[in-house]
């Protein structure tokens, strides 16, 4: 979606260093736009655990790429040590939210990938970092499709109330802060906006951080809405 007028992912590599996962810092809106730069499998359990990054999408997302930053800084002196190091980081990355979904199926869709490639180490590097970039593009890429099929819900209750603002209620946020871009709540939201829909949306959510404020109607109001 929209930060200051120009499209922004919640998550990505850094374009100046394949070695740097660059995230919003989510601690600090909505009064400062923050990138933080994540180097290491360490610094990305902290964003986790620490709520630099939430939702669901989004921390599914951020431990894909957590796994590419561990492959980077593994060691390599064998395959089966590579691998030790990187079930270990699984095992980190797990513990910083153990009850998130999105973020055991991502560590394992992760070790599933690595386990059955060829046992190279670079090989596998590779695979780690097109894994986690698969993983936030699908994440994207489902989200939008929400906001394909919601925007014509959206379009027909515009059309029967004559045009006035159609009125939306979110809870919790469920925007694209909260996965990787255009969000599921909100998806159609966006989409009705883009094609002309006037819509208005209530946003109520105030566990645990005043989401709702704080990120929900921040991000709309970014978008125009």
């Amino acid at each position: 979606m929209k930060v200051n007028g120009k499209p922004c992912r919640t998550i990505w590599v850094a374009p100046h260093d394949e070695r740097c996962v660059q995230i919003i810092d989510q601690r600090w809106l909505p009064h400062r736009f923050v990138v933080e730069d994540i180097t290491s499998v360490v610094d990305m359990a902290t964003a986790i655990r620490d709520m630099h990054v939430r939702g669901a999408g989004l921390i599914g997302a951020a431990a894909g790429y957590g796994m590419y930053l561990a492959a980077l800084a593994a060691p390599r002196q064998s395959i089966s040590v590579f691998m030790d190091a990187l079930e270990s980081a699984a095992r980190s990355l797990q513990a910083t939210r153990p009850t998130a979904v999105n973020l055991e199926w991502a560590l394992a869709r992760q070790l599933d990938a690595l386990r059955a490639a060829p046992p190279q180490i670079e090989l596998r590097i590779a695979l780690a970092r097109s894994s986690a970039q698969a993983i936030a593009d699908e994440d994207a890429e489902y989200c939008r499709r929400i906001g394909v099929h919601g925007q014509a819900l959206l379009a027909d209750i515009s059309a029967r109330k004559g045009g006035a603002p159609v009125n939306v209620l979110t809870h919790c946020n469920a925007g694209w802060l909260a996965f990787v871009d255009y969000g599921t709540a909100t998806a159609p939201v966006y989409a009705a906006h883009d094609a002309g829909v006037a819509v208005h949306v209530w946003v109520d959510e105030t566990r645990p951080r005043n989401q709702g404020a704080r990120l929900t109607a921040w991000e709309l109001g970014q978008h125009g809405v």
